[in-house]
């Protein structure tokens, strides 16, 4: 007779590592590098390289310093560095970035015992700091040359009430000022549509927060609902920031309440609020209540014990 082998989670087991995740979500930023450069400059790349550095850095160094194992392999601090400098301008100072990729490993993911174990999405917390700190810088943008009146001198966000379905090209291609991953729609739907047929992610959370962003502009008077799912952060932070596993729901019906309550937060803050973007707040808002998320809709097990 076998032994009955006890053992912790988990039980089900995969040939698809952390690492192999990691790199699916590298690939499919690409596009948005590529456009990048394209659009704003070599600058663009510089930007993003270093912190990409900068974050694999302070990894390393802190997992050192603790006599804790090397994790930086994994990929997941490329990701973040990517992540951050895709969310600030192309004009912003090196210094300055290299403050928001410090908060994001060091106090978002390190301080909480790396990955796994951080309850709010690294990339935001560190454009958080940036934010916070150099409220100016990042939001001067660069716009490229060539843009039609409305777009010229100002981001779609500011500007929505101007806008019309003659600047949807304009839009789409991403040739307006922003920042550096998030203008340029269709490379971000290209790496969402690699990342969803790698089955890297699930289509729930992005379908239902880029719905909804529509939906509730329109249900609260703003300014070309349709239009504004491609404008400001949308994009980028449904695709790659709102389906991070550790801080997004893990069932079905839990990422479709998160996907709808970031659009909805989104677009609350965009029409009523005096910033002209919401991204950032509503999926750090969301990131906090997915436990409880998690709780209401976890099935029970069948003959385990309900909850009084």
């Amino acid at each position: 007779m076998s032994s009955l082998n006890i053992s912790i989670s988990p039980h089900i087991r995969s040939s698809r590592t952390t690492q192999k995740i990691m790199l699916d979500v590298i690939i499919a930023l690409i596009p948005a590098l590529i456009a990048s450069v394209v659009i704003f400059g070599v600058r663009a790349l510089v930007l993003t390289v270093i912190s990409v550095l900068v974050c694999v850095l302070c990894e390393y160094v802190w997992e050192k310093l603790m006599h804790r194992e090397v994790t930086i392999f994994d990929l997941s601090a490329v990701v973040t560095g990517i992540l951050i400098a895709y969310n600030v301008p192309v004009g912003m100072p090196v210094w300055q970035l290299i403050v928001g990729d410090v908060a994001a490993i060091i106090i978002a993911k390190m301080l909480f015992g790396g990955i796994g174990c951080n309850f709010v999405n690294p990339a935001l917390v560190g454009r958080i700091f940036i934010m916070f700190s150099f409220a100016t810088e990042i939001t001067t943008y660069t716009y490229p040359a060539g843009g039609a009146d409305a777009l010229s001198s100002a981001t779609p966000l500011t500007v929505m009430d101007k806008l019309d379905w003659s600047n949807f090209t304009q839009l789409f291609l991403g040739s307006h000022g922003g920042v550096i991953g998030g203008t340029c729609a269709v490379a971000l739907l290209l790496g969402g549509v690699y990342l969803v047929l790698r089955k890297v992610i699930k289509p729930i959370v992005p379908l239902c927060f880029i719905g909804s962003v529509a939906l509730f502009t329109w249900a609260f008077g703003g300014a070309q609902p349709i239009l504004s799912v491609f404008a400001g952060g949308v994009m980028l932070g449904a695709i790659f920031m709102a389906t991070d596993y550790v801080t997004s729901p893990i069932t079905n019906w839990g990422k479709a309440i998160f996907g709808l309550a970031c659009g909805l937060i989104t677009a609350f803050i965009r029409v009523f609020g005096n910033y002209a973007e919401g991204v950032t707040f509503a999926i750090l808002i969301m990131n906090l209540v997915v436990p409880y998320i998690n709780d209401l809709t976890m099935k029970k097990p069948l003959g385990g014990a309900v909850k009084k």
